[in-house]
């Protein structure tokens, strides 16, 4: 997930996808279903998460989309270190052979823990990836598909990476639905 640009959201009416785009436009889309169509509910989905969300769609269009608009925060005051890199300080607790071991590499503390989580992040990353994705996919499922047919077979396939038999058990579905689910069944690339 690209940090520098804000997330998406997606808000469905029953199985019928309405509108995909930032919070606060989202939200004023729903706000407009809900009052034109009262007896329907909404559900919205975070894009990164996949997880539903629920709205505070109370007062008019302007308050809502206020209430959803994302301010970028205020630039703190210029310090100590190197903040044009996004070096941030945390805690880190080790054991004492653990401090010793990075204390006696090339660079220090610092240099060495950077190195493994590169190396970590190298590593390991198609598969973060791919477990990230099926997360996705499997709470965006849930949520829209719960109670479809197929959904426990859909499910098994899921966490099988089993697309094939997955796209299967989801041909009955929705088609906003299905490609929902679909768009985050797959690893998104390096």
């Amino acid at each position: 997930m690209d940090r520098t640009t804000p997330p998406t959201y997606t808000a469905f009416v029953e199985t019928r996808r309405l509108i995909c785009g930032p919070l606060h436009e989202v939200a004023v889309v729903v706000l407009r279903a809900q009052q034109t169509q009262p007896e329907t509910h909404a559900l919205v989905l975070n894009d990164d998460t996949g997880q539903a969300v629920d709205l505070d769609l109370r007062g008019g269009e302007d308050a809502v989309a206020a209430r959803y608009t994302v301010v970028a925060p205020p630039q703190p005051p210029k310090g100590r270190g190197r903040p044009k890199l996004g070096v941030v300080a945390r805690e880190v607790t080790l054991l004492p052979e653990h401090w010793d071991w990075l204390a006696a590499q090339p660079g220090g503390a610092s240099v060495a823990l950077r190195k493994l989580v590169h190396d970590a992040r190298r590593k390991g990353g198609a598969a973060d990836r791919a477990r990230q994705a099926r997360d996705r996919a499997y709470k965006a499922m849930s949520t829209l598909a719960g109670d479809l047919p197929g959904f426990e077979e859909a499910s098994r396939a899921l966490f099988a990476d089993d697309h094939e038999r997955l796209m299967a058990q989801m041909v009955a579905w929705p088609h906003d639905v299905r490609t929902y689910v679909m768009q985050f069944a797959e690893p998104a690339p390096a």
